[in-house]
This record gives structure tokens, sequence and C-alpha cells, in this order.
């Protein structure tokens, strides 16, 4: 059968991981902007690949499903890029944990018990999850292996204890490296493997536009003292993911790989730590 690459969140970073992946397969891509997944469909056809499109909204559990089904109808699902999410500047507290903590635990829920033996998927993170001061064993625990349904009825994601988006951001994504984790041991009964990627500050269009906003200064404050002094590319969290999805990272699963040009390092232990 045909080898199926599912790519949720059709942004720069998204495409810029999946297009290695499926020489001689078939892309299927997912967004809640029929929009944007139509346009990144066209560029990739464009470029000589199979591609089809699906509209998701991975905060809605029947739509996951029937993504899900959908792909497992078009062939072997060899292979899941989730990089779909709202960032602090977007979204209230309460829609970033819905899309960015409940929608990954959904897609990996789902997506774990089609995956192929061989396949391989990467979810998008973010440094920020990094950034967040410890949890408790039994904090991390339940973000990484509460049942789906039950995950944003824990005491600590409610509104009185979160109330800033980017506290719910940093919890969703400390949640995502944590349930990565999790499964990673339900994938590997598959003969499958999961791990995440937490980027820095990549230049997409939408952190162009978060370096302009409200919370800018911040951002490139991040860059200027970080240890690479720079801002990252869409392509090199790309050489990351096809480390980890390919032959070369056969033996990682259940990882997160922080690349966000030192800015945590100077966070914990630099000029941008805490005062």
């Amino acid at each position: 059968m045909t080898e199926v690459v599912v790519l949720i969140g059709a942004g720069s970073i998204g495409q810029a991981i999946a297009r290695p992946l499926v020489p001689g397969g078939m892309f299927l891509l997912a967004d809640l902007s029929e929009g944007q997944a139509n346009a990144a469909a066209r560029t990739l056809h464009d470029a000589g690949f199979s591609v089809s499109t699906a509209k998701v909204d991975v905060s809605a559990r029947d739509s996951v499903e029937s993504l899900v089904q959908s792909a497992a109808r078009q062939g072997d699902v060899f292979g899941l890029v989730h990089a779909a999410g709202v960032s602090p500047t977007q979204a209230a507290p309460e829609v970033i944990l819905k899309v960015d903590l409940y929608g990954t635990a959904l897609v990996l829920e789902q997506f774990g018990q089609v995956i192929s033996a061989g396949g391989a998927g990467v979810v998008i993170a973010s440094q920020s999850g990094h950034r967040l001061p410890g949890l408790s064993a039994e904090e991390n625990k339940a973000l990484a292996t509460t049942p789906v349904e039950e995950l944003l009825s824990l005491p600590m994601l409610q509104p009185e204890n979160v109330s800033d988006p980017l506290r719910a951001y940093q919890l969703s994504k400390r949640g995502n490296s944590l349930r990565v984790m999790s499964e990673a041991v339900r994938w590997g009964r598959r003969g499958a493997r999961i791990n995440a990627i937490s980027p820095g500050i990549i230049i997409t269009p939408l952190a162009n536009d978060e370096l302009s906003g409200p919370r800018g200064a911040g951002y490139r404050r991040m860059i200027e003292l970080s240890a690479a002094g720079r801002a990252g590319t869409p392509d090199e969290v790309a050489t990351v993911a096809a480390l980890l999805m390919g032959r070369d990272g056969a033996f990682i699963t259940g990882s997160d790989i922080l690349m966000d040009g030192g800015v945590t390092a100077a966070y914990w232990f630099g000029e941008l730590a805490p005062t």
C-alpha cells in the first residue's frame, strides 16, 4: 500500500519537516484553515508531491477521528507531523489549553491506533515548556497519562490556577513533551516511534507578527542574549525532524529535543535569568 505522511498544521515549519519524508508516498495535509491547506497543497503539488487535503480541528474529537479514518483509507500511515497550535498572543488561556494541550494528546491517542510498524511521528512543542518552573512528580504524571477526555479537568489547569496565556502555553508545551514520553510506550508496541521538538524563535510569518507585536521586545531580547544571537529557520527544525523520523534516529523515541539557539540556557544560567 501507499505510505501516507499526515501533516497537521500547514505552516512553514510543518511543510519544511514533511517535504523530505514522502518520496514516492503521499501527503495528507490537514489544517483548520481550508485556504491555508489548499495553498500549501498547491506548493507541494507543484514540487512533485502527491497531496490530499482535509480540514481538521484538533480540539474536536470527531474531527480528529475523521482525519485518522481518512488517512487510513489512503494507505499505511507511516508518518505524523503535528505542527498545529496557537500562541499566547493569539488566544485566551482556555483556548490554548484546548488546542495545544488537549489537541496534541488527542492526536497522539488517535494516530497511535493506526501508525504502521516502522513509522514515526514528531510533535512541535516549544522552548517555553522548558522555562516553566518545575512541577511536582504527581503533576508531571497527570499531564503525561491522564485520559484525554479528563485532561482539562485537572485541578492544576482550572481558570483560578491558569489565568495568563503564557502560563497556559508553557503548561501545554511541557505537557506535550511529557505526553510524547508516555505515548512512546504505546506507539512502541506497534513498532513505531514518537518524539517532540521544542524550537525557539523560528522565522515564520507568525513569528514575524509576534516580533512586531506586544511581546516583540521580549522576543528580540531573547535573540540578542542567546548564544546563537539569531533566530532559527524552518529548515533547521526540519533537519532535526529528519533525524528523529528517519533510520538514523531509530534508537530515539519518547524524547524532546530543545533547539532554541541557547535561549533557555541564558534564561536559567545567563543574562535572561529572572531577577
